[in-house]
């Protein structure tokens, strides 16, 4: 059997490799791994409870939320001029669009969907931003929930140019073949109501952005890093100025639901067709050798302590590329088998966490990542064996 990544945890870090089928055909988890995650979250959770009595300087500072409720729009100011917006896709406070304000200049990163673009352009007005001052329309990655309004939202910016991963920029060129591959996922209903029409972006109007690739944004310096492992066109942005990053979906989802006092919760997304888990340990490692102070997640918003978290995400994707491993050969129960075995997971993770939220609650605020993670497992699981 292949190693999960390079970076092979110790024996006494792994996860047990086995899961029990119970008798109704849901996944149980084996008494061992049960163990493993209570004993790994009793650690985490001492750490977090003495971050929580650090001083603010050393935790997560106050942010500003703001809502605009003749325009049903809410956003969160924070400080150097970053702006997370919610782009009001699927539910509320699950995607964030960032925007960047400096001198005069701005930058959006990530677009949410064609139903995001109106909100965008009146927090645009309401930041005083006009449209001819977003110098950049910034994509992550060319997923649909961060990339499928980028060519409606610029038809709204006459001077802004997308910056988008080498791997990216065809598909936002000429997406047929992007919506294609979404709508294998979603199915052409699903696709049509949440994404609408994909509008192609000139060629003209896109930058790629290779690894390490620099832009200035009004005197303040933005530099791109190739990290693949969630999607192969994925990339974050490392901001000089907040000593933050901007980390689309490499960084995980981390949803202000689940927040307590023992600080933020963070879970991966294996979303298809392209997680490799060995590579997506690396894009962690590489931007923790940045030293940032804070992570800015499409899903959602900002959250501090990204070491701790870092230390979590990488426990987590070795879970799931166990329980996906275990589940290859479970025939025509896998997929729902994998969702049972991450939904127990996630319910006794966060009530280590201190999470007060019911176990139905939890489901339904994690329904979607739920979903998206199991058919991303299936299909790299189906890949691994192969190799």
């Amino acid at each position: 059997m292949k190693t999960c990544h390079k970076y092979q945890r110790h024996e006494n870090r792994r996860y047990v490799r086995e899961h029990l089928l119970s008798t109704i055909g849901q996944i149980a988890l084996t008494a061992r791994l049960r163990r493993r995650i209570r004993t790994g979250l009793r650690n985490t959770r001492r750490r977090r409870s003495r971050r929580a009595n650090m001083a603010p300087d050393a935790a997560i500072s106050a942010t500003t939320g703001i809502r605009d409720d003749m325009n049903q729009i809410a956003f969160t100011d924070y400080d150097h001029g970053i702006t997370a917006l919610d782009a009001g896709y699927q539910r509320s406070g699950m995607v964030a669009i960032h925007l960047l304000i400096e001198h005069g200049h701005a930058a959006i990163i990530d677009t949410g969907t064609n139903h995001s673009v109106d909100n965008v352009m009146r927090m645009l007005a309401l930041k005083h931003v006009r449209p001819g001052d977003v110098d950049y329309v910034i994509l992550t990655h060319v997923h649909l929930d961060h990339a499928g309004g980028a060519g409606e939202l610029m038809r709204h910016l006459p001077r802004s140019r997308a910056v988008v991963h080498p791997r990216g920029a065809r598909h936002m060129i000429e997406p047929a073949k992007l919506v294609a591959g979404v709508t294998a996922v979603y199915g052409a209903q699903e696709t049509a109501r949440s994404f609408g029409r994909i509008v192609p972006i000139p060629a003209g109007r896109i930058i790629e952005a290779p690894d390490l690739f620099t832009l200035p944004l009004g005197g303040r310096n933005l530099l791109f890093l190739d990290t693949p492992g969630h999607a192969r066109h994925h990339m974050c942005v490392f901001d000089e100025r907040s000593n933050a990053i901007f980390t689309g979906d490499t960084f995980g989802v981390s949803y202000r639901e689940f927040d307590t006092e023992a600080g933020e919760f963070v879970f991966p997304t294996t979303t298809p067709v392209q997680f490799d888990p060995t590579a997506l340990h690396a894009s962690i490692d590489r931007l923790m050798a940045l030293a940032p102070r804070h992570m800015f997640l499409t899903h959602f918003g900002r959250v501090g302590n990204p070491q701790r978290l870092a230390h979590d995400l990488h426990e987590n994707i070795d879970i799931l590329v166990e329980i996906a491993r275990n589940l290859r050969d479970a025939g025509v129960r896998r997929h729902e088998s994998m969702k049972r075995a991450m939904e127990q997971v996630l319910i006794e993770q966060l009530a280590a966490h201190n999470c007060r939220l019911g176990h139905e609650r939890i489901l339904e605020l994690m329904k979607f990542d739920i979903e998206l993670n199991a058919q991303g497992l299936g299909v790299w699981v189906d890949s691994d064996a192969a190799a």
